[in-house]
């Protein structure tokens, strides 16, 4: 019988994508709880590690690459590991785990990995119909239940994020050696997204929120994303009639990360960056298409979503085969009322806490 004192040393198999990582933040926060004198690492992409840099949820990153699976086993063997927790699907996730020695092995029974898994979890029925990080806490509900039947894992559903004092002083002097004054509301926008191209707003559309932004309320324009989403900033950048700061592919995961603490609102695709910022606790407003925002969208109550869905989203596609009426159908004065009723609602509740301290 698997029991908590037998359990020193646990591995998790983390997410590869960036908006993936942190809807596994209430689920790593959960394992905590439920394992809290075991030693966590959480074995995760490089693309993603930084994201947990300043957490106190887990003690150990492994950053593992793409790599073969007796190269990564190899590494897996080496933490002497009680058990694994699988929150990726794949068939190859398992066979590290096996190949590992891993005595006790949860994850979820898809891709014909059952025989791979000493506590194989049927796929939940409701998968496509719950939020994201449901999924990754039913992995560890069912830990619990095999820890101790009687006992219910409480869901703190919410991801959350923090930035340590450092990196937030290292954000801080990135922005003002980029021409940002002490004081600027900032608003960023983050016009790209690396693994689907159907996900994009156009262009100009983020061009003519950024200008109106600009003129109607003053705000300092930031854009952001990786190296891989640069052309797309560039075409933004471009199409403005005020200059932006441009730090697409400026910054690491981390220091990106740092810097989404500093802005009062993201406006973005459906993208990582979304469910940093709003996982950080900022304002975030984010336009959806050919996803599925009950599923995938940044879960926290400071997080807005713009959709104007035709018969055919969502379709999950990575590149739509018709005319993106999706994402063509929601227009830049739609956004920008949006964005100003936010930056309205930040700013009553500054003026209201700034009220009470004094």
């Amino acid at each position: 019988m698997l029991t908590s004192d037998s359990i020193r040393r646990v591995i998790v198999r983390g997410t590869n994508w960036v908006g993936d990582a942190v809807m596994t933040v209430p689920a790593l926060r959960q394992l905590r709880n439920t394992l809290p004198e075991a030693h966590l690492t959480l074995a995760t992409r490089p693309n993603t590690a930084e994201i947990f840099a300043d957490v106190d949820f887990i003690d150990d990153l492994l950053v593992c690459g793409t790599s073969g699976v007796w190269s990564n086993a190899r590494s897996w063997s080496r933490g002497n590991f009680d058990l694994a927790i699988l929150f990726t699907n794949s068939f190859h996730s398992a066979l590290v785990a096996f190949f590992a020695g891993v005595p006790n092995r949860l994850g979820y029974a898809t891709q014909h990995r059952r025989p791979l898994l000493s506590a194989p979890v049927p796929r939940p029925s409701w998968s496509e119909s719950r939020h994201e990080v449901y999924y990754y806490l039913n992995l560890i509900s069912e830990l619990e239940k095999l820890l101790n039947p009687q006992t219910h894992v409480p869901e703190d559903a919410k991801p959350r994020l923090s930035v340590s004092w450092q990196r937030r002083a290292d954000a801080r002097a990135l922005l003002t050696n980029s021409g940002v004054a002490t004081g600027d509301t900032l608003v960023a926008l983050c016009p790209g997204s690396v693994n689907s191209r159907a996900k994009r707003w156009p262009a100009e559309r983020f061009a003519e929120v950024g200008d109106q932004l600009s003129e109607k309320r003053g705000v300092k324009i930031l854009l952001i994303g990786s190296k891989e989403e640069l052309e797309i900033s560039l075409a933004v950048k471009n199409q403005m009639r005020h200059r932006p700061v441009l730090l697409t592919g400026e910054t690491s995961v981390g220091a990106a990360a740092a810097v989404l603490g500093e802005v009062d609102l993201l406006i973005t695709n459906d993208t990582g960056p979304a469910h940093i910022a709003a996982a950080l606790g900022q304002s975030t407003l984010v336009i959806f298409g050919p996803t599925n925002p009950l599923t995938t969208s940044p879960f926290a109550d400071n997080a807005e979503v713009v959709r104007r869905p035709p018969d055919c989203a969502p379709c999950m596609l990575r590149d739509c085969p018709i005319d993106h009426r999706c994402m063509t159908a929601i227009s830049a004065d739609e956004i920008v009322e949006r964005a100003m009723a936010m930056l309205d609602r930040i700013q009553s509740s500054v003026a209201g806490k700034q009220a009470v301290g004094s």
